[in-house]
């Protein structure tokens, strides 16, 4: 029975570990990923693409960034064409709050007492916490992920010199390529 538990809780452990692991550089969605996100495209015309990379929760607004950058160059590279450019670019944040009381996160986190409370400055209020009763701390957890997407168009020869939105596919694929955290 006590070997039983010890697989048990070094399973939830592994689980656990898997969760708290950044986006490495991987397709959205891949088979056997050990995190959440990964980048994705969408071919718009023959040289159009949209190219998108989500993060998870571990993941820097950067690297997100640089990731989708990279992605594009990838892209390019795999399509025959040199050189892209960026004509629609942006990145998406999405917090959250969440919020629980340590007295009853025992029964579920949601049950205990609940009344209405008038405050002086706040008007009426619902709930339990940080009233003037009981005065129990909650805790408060923010989690932010970010998207960020792109528009590129694909180009073939010499980058356009004059267009500060062009890259050239290569130096973009070699200056970045070993900053990736890649799957392991």
């Amino acid at each position: 029975m006590t070997r039983l538990m010890i697989v048990a809780a070094g399973l939830a452990a592994l689980s656990l570990a898997a969760c708290e692991t950044a986006t490495p550089y991987q397709p959205l969605n891949a088979r056997g990923a050990e995190a959440s996100g990964g980048y994705a495209e969408r071919q718009i015309e023959a040289n159009r693409f949209s190219v998108t990379f989500s993060g998870n929760s571990l993941t820097a607004r950067e690297t997100v960034e640089r990731y989708l950058l990279y992605r594009s160059a990838e892209l390019t590279i795999n399509q025959g064409y040199d050189w892209f450019t960026t004509v629609d670019r942006h990145t998406e944040r999405d917090t959250r709050t969440y919020a629980s009381d340590p007295f009853y996160a025992g029964w579920g986190g949601s049950w205990g007492p609940r009344w209405g409370v008038y405050r002086r400055g706040y008007g009426w209020g619902y709930g339990y916490w940080n009233d003037p009763f009981w005065g129990r701390p909650i805790e408060i957890d923010q989690v932010t992920q970010y998207q960020a997407t792109a528009e590129i168009v694909l180009g073939k020869g010499a980058k356009p010199a004059a267009d500060p939105r062009a890259f050239d596919a290569h130096a973009v694929v070699d200056h970045l390529g070993a900053s990736l955290a890649r799957p392991k």
